[in-house]
């Protein structure tokens, strides 16, 4: 259930599984070239292949909150008498809804993940919160970074100090920016208005992998900057 009315039609998918293939689309690359290039896998670059392919998704979602902040406001309404009526969790209903393949780039039908995602968290359909400020920050400035890691990760292309400076900085911003966006659900008793099956799955559960990986990738990024080569991403 999009803003736009028009039916899916025959050449649609699942909002849901559009994202996942996305995240496959991007990682598959890297996986791929680190294969042919080095003869083999290691599961940090394996993790962090996905993790970067999953924030350069999140990224573009990010952007689409900024442009069309005024939709998300006023879908957000709808979604919440949405709800009130007795419906199904809207983030699952967008989820499982069927969106044209022609209109998967659609900033408008992205932007819905944000209008749902508010249920949770009102914050995301208010430009003068701190959730709204810093997923906008994260979609605009981490993209560069993102792809220069991806990069370096999988072929080495730029000395390994200056792959472990970007990344200590850009991994420690992600720990401290979704750690304190989680204490803030305690510290505003925002916690109290959630079930607990919803603050797990679509609060927590999301939250710790922008926590738990980056704490990985802190200690990817020192050992790169200690060591002066790859080698704990398994590149001689």
């Amino acid at each position: 259930m999009t803003e736009a009315s028009e039916q899916p039609g025959r050449w649609s998918a699942p909002a849901g599984l559009l994202g996942v293939l996305a995240i496959v689309l991007l990682a598959l690359p890297g996986i791929a070239v680190r294969y042919a290039l080095h003869d083999g896998l290691d599961a940090f670059h394996f993790l962090f292949s996905l993790f970067f392919s999953i924030n350069l998704l999140i990224c573009y979602w990010e952007i689409c909150l900024y442009l069309r902040r005024d939709q998300i406001e006023r879908r957000a309404e709808h979604w919440s008498e949405w709800q009130r009526d007795g419906g199904r969790t809207p983030a699952l209903v967008f989820l499982t809804g069927r969106v044209p393949l022609r209109r998967a780039f659609s900033p408008t039908v992205w932007a819905e993940v944000w209008a749902t995602y508010s249920m949770f968290d009102s914050a995301y359909a208010d430009r003068n919160t701190y959730g709204f400020n810093i997923d906008i920050g994260n979609g605009f400035v981490t993209i560069a970074p993102t792809l220069m890691l991806y990069a370096a990760y999988t072929g080495g292309v730029i000395p390994a100090m200056a792959a472990g400076i970007v990344g200590a900085m850009l991994f420690w911003q992600w720990v401290y920016a979704s750690s304190l966006y989680l204490v803030s659900f305690f510290v505003g008793q925002k916690r109290r208005l959630l079930t607990a099956r919803d603050f797990y799955i679509y609060l927590l559960g999301p939250n710790a992998v922008w926590i738990l990986i980056p704490m990985v990738g802190v200690y990817v990024s020192v050992r790169l900057i200690l060591d002066g080569h790859y080698g704990v991403l398994g590149i001689d």
